[in-house]
């Protein structure tokens, strides 16, 4: 298994940085995070990273664009500003959950 030091703290990751422990997650990792790959944190993006880990936890799997839309209320091209570019292997890095399934 792969460690990287993100801040201060060593977290187990794959080859693609995404945490392999989603319980090695907190609010202060998920700000690094997002901070790495240029996104500022708002309460807007909040709202859907609270529900990605929480739909992971249910489901057991990382959730669509479209479900974390349908979920959240926050319409799709709203999450493709807030997550520019691949919204939901954006979302997924950040809550500390697995890459989705489809997304390259």
């Amino acid at each position: 298994m792969t460690t990287t030091t993100i801040g201060d703290r060593e977290i187990h990751v794959d080859a693609e940085g995404f945490l392999t422990d989603p319980d090695e997650w907190d609010a202060d990792l998920a700000e690094k995070l997002a901070a790495q790959i240029g996104i500022e944190m708002t309460v807007r993006h909040w709202e859907a990273i609270r529900l990605v880990r929480s739909d992971f936890q249910s489901q057991h799997e990382s959730p669509t664009v479209r479900r974390v839309s349908m979920l959240t209320g926050i319409p799709i091209k709203d999450l493709f500003t807030l997550f520019p570019a691949k919204p939901a292997k954006k979302m997924a890095y950040i809550a500390g959950v697995p890459k989705p399934r489809g997304c390259v």
